[in-house]
């Protein structure tokens, strides 16, 4: 009978020792990847190669390439393309205001609303219509 209680023990023991081994191998399987570091907040613990940065931290080209090449660079549905004076000329007599206004909330049919960047901010589709205006000018 001692040598049964004995096995009992010792497999009691494995198993406990298992169950503790298991605990950190899930802790070390759902540990974080990264962190997300959003412009203006102090990131120092963060490392570059986990940072993320978010919202207003793209260049205005590279939100202009994300969001509007597609449409303006090729005339889509009517899209005044990157650059054409005589394209932009009608849309310029309207002002700058007016601009603002179709690509914050849309133009329908064809301008969608906030020019599908919609991480950009009011100020980051002001700075995309002034950045596509300059080019026309």
């Amino acid at each position: 009978m001692s040598k049964f209680k004995l096995l009992v023990s010792l497999i009691c023991i494995m198993i406990a020792g298992l169950a503790i081994a298991s605990t950190g191998d899930i802790s070390e399987r759902i540990k974080k990847v990264g962190e997300v570091c959003i412009e203006g907040a102090d990131c120092a613990s963060a490392s570059a190669a986990t940072a993320v940065v978010v919202a207003g931290g793209a260049s205005v080209e590279s939100n202009f390439n994300k969001s509007c090449a597609t449409c303006h660079n090729a005339g889509v549905a009517g899209a005044p393309k990157f650059g054409d004076v005589a394209a932009w000329a009608p849309r310029l007599e309207k002002g700058m205001d007016t601009l603002y206004s179709s690509t914050i909330n849309g133009l329908p049919p064809a301008m969608p609303q906030k020019g599908m960047c919609f991480s950009c901010s009011d100020d980051d589709l002001r700075a995309l219509v002034d950045y596509m205006v300059d080019a026309a000018k």
